[in-house]
């Protein structure tokens, strides 16, 4: 028996050595930034709130702590590289959660504030206007300020630094004028450099310890353990170090003599004592008493809700902040129960989280909806612990509540402007990338065709030029809504800009037929809506609209794909003038390619001056040469050559109008000047037709000036033809411009006069000298009573109102002798001569300046 014990004993003895022997000590790296109070290094030791807290617990676990100095952004990347095990003093956000390793209870709550020097005038975050104010890189404090600015329309410069340090000098030398920091370290040191806080606080914050590795989230629990213990306990590390470390140094005092001469009077008094018993025990209420007081008035002081409820959930104490709130005095809320305030549903809520406090002794956290009796419904972050007796038995409950409201509404302000057109109300481009995604990939699973609508106004910037942006917002408020109201719940609404509409109709039908008839259906539902009068307060209009649809199908489940066929499809719909529907085909993409390799290789045309100006002739009755129209001409190396028609357009929609058509009035220009030195040439004006948006170019008029002075010309002999559709554009903008050529010696014609928007209103403001009779209307004039009708009464306005008037596109003789019989004048086509390069028609207008038919 005595064996079998010595060998138990034995092998216990083993066992013991092999743990001993084989267990080492885990050493865990922790990065440290100087951040007082919080965490610090100090004799190459943590230390700071957070340092004492971790070393207490590595102390009980056997851990070995190892600390790396490093400032912010060098600790982050190390833990994220894992040259580093944990990293104190981390507050959570949702970007962090998805990259780091948090623990549940929280080492601290702190927040964020500003700190300056006393001539630092700020009390609101709008005062920051031209502020200058330093911020911890890559920090959250960055962030917030950056977007919180941004979204007020605050001119506010951030200045990075690398450590609050860096941040609090750079505000002492000047360089900025505020600081943001914790307060726990900015109260402190704002305190030794002689700065001062301001009321500007933001982003209340829990702070924790991360890691990234998941080997250490036994670390991560066992520090939870450590923290769920201490809250409970008033002894505890915790507060010991909180205490500690939150105690505000006070400069010395001299020898207190006064004190020592007191003392000593008080020893002459001891010997009363046994006389002075009763009164003893009255000042000692009176002290409570006193004690009690200064409590309350602390309490009272703080702008959280602090109150306390015993087993029954009845009031036992309420600060004056909750007091205010609830519309009532201490001494009426004592005694009574959250059913005297607040509404059922919030009442039974507090219910649910104060009985897990009071009956299984759990500190409960959460944020909190309370809508009181009167219906005020506020937002609360709030706290809950359990009050114990000395036999740990939970005999009441503390609660302390943050209201946040204001942020919360501040919070959803910004993810209103993040996500939803601040003017219609309407989905954004962010929503409607997001919603579009979802709705495609909803469509793969389902087998539920769905389209991307695109819907555009027609002539909506008249609206704002006209009656004003007022009128304008309006007319768009009241687009919206009608489509809105034309959608499913499931469907998307959004406004990209401008009049630029989207839809996304979801689950239209499983059968492609189906759906395409459907959505067709619809849209032609939505032109019939948009076409009915819209009040804009004092004015009644009426618009239309062009639609481009395509379907989920065409673009093979790529949300940007069908962003780019609808964007084609509104095109060719716009082509076709207002009230047009026109779904996605690959032909649109055909298109677009030859219209971006016409771009490329015009502006590349541009910029080497490889385009071309003709000039055809334009006759009297006699045939005779009396003025000439440059006409723009390319022929590419590799396209060949481009019509007008193509090109043009082209340049018009990309810009490279403007640098095309200042580059064709200097050669005309030019070739005017060369003119004056030839007789028989120096007369002879020249036109040049001139493009909506060229003409609406802020420097075209000093552009044409300064052709003009350097050209030396006479008045009269530079031309610009111009199109009707300029003049629904601010007719008064136009007027103003062609006033202020026409002073410059610059004469004005109508060109293709009759086939757009001009009424006698325009024509008699317009300082203009010709018109031109459009071609189709000559081409078919011998076949179409109505075109010879047409002729006429253009010729009649242009005697009627003193413009000469001539016709273009004459090509037979037929044709010419009908416009004379007509009482035309003036006329230009092939039966004259076809456009030329300007030397071949100098040359031949040398010769003879009375043209021979060509026919």
């Amino acid at each position: 028996m005595r064996k079998f014990w010595g060998l138990f004993v034995a092998s216990v003895a083993v066992l013991v050595w092999v743990q001993v022997a084989f267990s080492q000590p885990i050493t865990l790296r922790v990065g440290v930034y100087e951040n007082p109070p919080k965490i610090l290094v100090k004799d190459d030791q943590i230390s700071g709130i957070f340092g004492e807290l971790l070393m207490q617990i590595a102390s009980r676990e056997g851990w070995r702590i190892e600390a790396v100095p490093c400032n912010w952004n060098q600790c982050l990347s190390l833990l994220q590289s894992g040259d580093i095990d944990l990293m104190p003093d981390v507050a959570l956000s949702t970007k962090r959660d998805e990259t780091f390793r948090f623990h549940e209870i929280p080492f601290l709550h702190s927040w964020s504030q500003l700190y300056g020097k006393s001539t630092l005038k700020v009390t609101t975050l709008l005062d920051l206007d031209n502020v200058r104010i330093a911020v911890l890189d890559n920090s959250i404090q960055e962030s917030y300020l950056a977007d919180i600015t941004k979204n007020f329309g605050l001119n506010v410069t951030l200045i990075p630094v690398d450590s609050f340090d860096a941040g609090f000098q750079a505000v002492v030398d000047g360089r900025a004028e505020a600081v943001a920091a914790n307060h726990l370290y900015g109260d402190i040191k704002a305190r030794d450099l002689g700065l001062e806080p301001t009321p500007v606080m933001f982003q209340p914050a829990r702070l924790f310890v991360v890691a990234t590795r998941a080997d250490l989230q036994p670390v991560l629990d066992k520090i939870d353990e450590y923290l769920s213990d201490w809250q409970q306990d008033p002894q505890s590390p915790l507060y010991e170090t909180l205490k500690k470390w939150r105690a505000n140094p006070s400069a010395p005092e001299p020898f207190p003599w006064s004190l020592v001469i007191g003392l000593a009077s008080a020893l002459l008094l001891v010997i009363g004592v046994s006389l002075l018993l009763r009164r003893r025990i009255h000042e000692r209420t009176l002290e409570l008493a006193h004690s009690e007081l200064k409590l309350n008035t602390i309490l009272d002081s703080v702008e959280a809700y602090i109150f306390i409820k015993d087993r029954e959930l009845r009031y036992q104490y309420a600060n004056k902040k909750v007091c205010d709130y609830l519309g009532t005095t201490p001494q009426q809320i004592i005694g009574k129960t959250d059913a005297a305030f607040f509404d059922e549903k919030t009442c039974q809520h507090l219910r649910e989280n104060d009985r897990r406090v009071i009956e299984q002794g759990l500190r409960v956290s959460e944020e909190e909806d309370n809508a009181t009796q009167s219906g005020d419904v506020r937002h609360f972050l709030s706290v809950k612990i359990p009050l114990k007796d000395t036999h740990d038995q939970v005999y009441a409950l503390c609660g302390i509540s943050t209201d946040i409201t204001e942020h919360i509404h501040i919070k959803e302000s910004l993810n209103k402007l993040e996500y939803y057109d601040n003017i219609t109300g309407l989905a954004n481009r962010k929503l409607l990338l997001q919603n579009l995604e979802h709705a495609v990939t909803s469509a793969a699973r389902t087998g539920y065709e769905g389209a991307l609508v695109a819907i555009d106004l027609t002539h909506f910037t008249v609206i704002n030029e006209t009656f004003g942006h007022a009128a304008g917002d309006k007319l768009l408020q009241e687009v919206a809504q009608r489509i809105r109201a034309r959608v499913d719940e499931t469907d998307t609404v959004a406004r990209l800009g401008s009049d630029d509409f989207l839809v996304i109709l979801e689950d239209v039908s499983q059968d492609a037929d189906q759906a395409v008839m459907e959505v067709r259906n619809w849209a032609r539902e939505i032109l019939d809506v948009l076409a009915q009068p819209f009040d804009l307060g004092d004015i009644k209009h009426t618009t239309s609209a062009s639609i481009g649809i395509t379907m989920f199908s065409d673009s093979q489940g790529d949300a940007a794909g069908l962003l780019k066929n609808a964007d084609l499809a509104i095109s060719e719909a716009k082509s076709q003038g207002g009230g047009s529907i026109r779904f996605f085909n690959p032909a649109m993409q055909e298109a677009i390619s030859r219209r971006m390799l016409i771009e490329s290789a015009l502006r590349k045309a541009v910029q080497h001056q490889e385009l071309d100006v003709y000039l055809q002739p334009q006759v009297n009755s006699r045939n005779e040469v009396i003025a000439g129209e440059l006409l723009l001409r390319w022929t590419d190396p590799d396209l060949g050559t481009i019509a007008p028609a193509e090109f043009i357009p082209i340049a018009e929609a990309s810009g490279l109008i403007i640098p095309i058509g200042t580059w064709v009035i200097e050669q005309a220009c030019r070739t005017l000047r060369d003119w004056q030195q030839i007789d028989a040439l120096k007369s002879i004006p020249l036109a040049v037709n001139i493009s909506p948006r060229q003409f609406r170019h802020g420097g075209f008029v000093a552009q044409v000036e300064h052709c003009l002075h350097e050209a030396g010309l006479p008045r009269g002999l530079l031309e610009l033809e111009i199109t009707e559709s300029m003049l629904i554009d601010n007719i008064e903008v136009t007027v103003k411009r062609m006033c202020k050529l026409g002073d410059l010696g610059v004469r004005f014609s109508l060109d293709d006069f009759g086939t757009g928007y001009a009424s006698l209103a325009y024509l008699k403001k317009l300082p203009l000298q010709q018109l031109k009779i459009d071609q189709s209307f000559v081409r078919d004039m011998l076949a179409d009573a109505n075109d010879e009708i047409i002729i006429k009464t253009i010729l009649g306005l242009g005697e009627n109102l003193n413009f000469s008037v001539i016709a273009e596109g004459v090509e037979t003789e037929k044709q010419l002798e009908h416009l004379k019989a007509l009482g035309c004048k003036k006329f230009q086509g092939y039966l004259f001569g076809k456009p030329a390069p300007i030397p071949q028609w100098q040359q031949r207008l040398i010769e003879n300046i009375n043209l021979v038919s060509e026919n």
